[in-house]
Formats: structure tokens, sequence, C-alpha cells
């Protein structure tokens, strides 16, 4: 299983910044050189160095969104991009935030229909802990009763807040999603965030 899992992510490691940008992209413009490999466990690498940079971006994307879903269980993979930051072996709930923005960095996740992904940008001297957080909550993600009803609650919340009190924006939303026919095409027919309905029976 965790075979399995891990061959459906893509790690990608981009170092940017500003320092140097400038005379880079002149003389070159939108040139990105990269490297691509895999590891003996599955995991896909983009490594793209930029030495002119003393910042790193780590970004995991996992190759699972919205998509995944099926009838009854939609709005489950944003859930579980939230679920991502309540803990793992050696971070306690909330700490992944934590050291990364005491590090001096920042962080965040998103869900579409195709992927699910996080990224730290850090001090470059810092990769190290980047990398570290990942691989723990890769491995051994806190997945309990406790964080996993708060979460949810937590996606109600932001449906509410993003579509179900905004004007218009719920049958805007809705309507866009249901131009697919959904006896053919479940996948794509449905919201991200997912319905209310399915939240609450989760």
């Amino acid at each position: 299983m965790e075979h399995h899992v891990l061959k459906q992510i893509t790690l990608t490691m981009l170092l940017s910044g500003m320092a140097g940008a400038t005379t880079a992209v002149a003389q070159d413009p939108g040139k990105i050189n990269f490297e691509t490999y895999s590891l003996a466990n599955g995991l896909t690498v983009v490594l793209a160095p930029d030495r002119t940079t003393q910042v790193v971006a780590v970004n995991v994307w996992y190759n699972a969104g919205s998509r995944n879903e099926v009838r009854g269980r939609t709005g489950f993979a944003h859930l579980f991009e939230h679920m991502m930051f309540q803990g793992s072996a050696n971070v306690a709930k909330g700490e992944h935030f934590q050291l990364v923005e005491r590090a001096g960095g920042e962080l965040n996740g998103s869900t579409a229909e195709d992927r699910t992904n996080y990224y730290q940008v850090l001090p470059s001297n810092r990769l190290n802990l980047g990398l570290w957080l990942e691989a723990d909550r890769m491995r051994s993600l806190a997945i309990t009763d406790s964080n996993f009803h708060n979460q949810r609650e937590a996606v109600k919340e932001e449906r509410r807040l993003r579509v179900d009190n905004q004007p218009y924006t719920g049958a805007i939303f809705e309507g866009m999603y249901a131009l697919a026919d959904s006896s053919t095409c479940f996948p794509y027919s449905h919201s991200v965030i997912g319905s209310m309905a399915d939240l609450n029976a989760a």
C-alpha cells in the first residue's frame, strides 16, 4: 500500500528567488534548467537548482484529487489536504506551520480535480527541514477520529464561507460542474469542496 501511494507522488524542488533574478532572466528569458529522476521508492523528483538565490521551495504533488472521489464521498480529497497539517509521528498538531514560519518560511496546500499539492518556501540552509516535514507526514500522518471530525467541521465552514453564504456564488459554482454529464463523467461533475450532505455523512 505504501509503495503504491509513493508511486503517485511527485516531489518538485525549485530553488528560486529575487537575488540575481534580473540578470538570469535577461540572459535567457523563460528558460528553467531542471532534472528529473525517480527514487527506489517510486517517488519522482524534479530538481531545478538556482545558485543565485538563498531561498528554496519544496513542493510535493500527489496524483490524487477530487476526480478520485465516488458518489457520496465528495470533498474527501480536500478534507485530507486539511488532515495533512494535523500532525505526524514527530510533529505535533499545528507544529508544521510553526516550524516553517519560525525558520522564516511560508507554506500552504491546495486541492484540485487532478492533484493535491503542498509547498514550503524556506531559506536554502533549511532545505532539510522542508524535506523532513514532508517525509514525516508522508509516512506517519496522525489520522485520528478527533483530527478527522475537527477538520471536517473546518471544511464545512470553508464551504459556508466561500459558497453557501455568497450571493449567486453557489448557483454559479455548482452550475459549472453540472455542465459535465454526471452519469458518464462523475469525477469532473462535482466541486472539489464537495457537497454539504457528503461532508455531514463523512
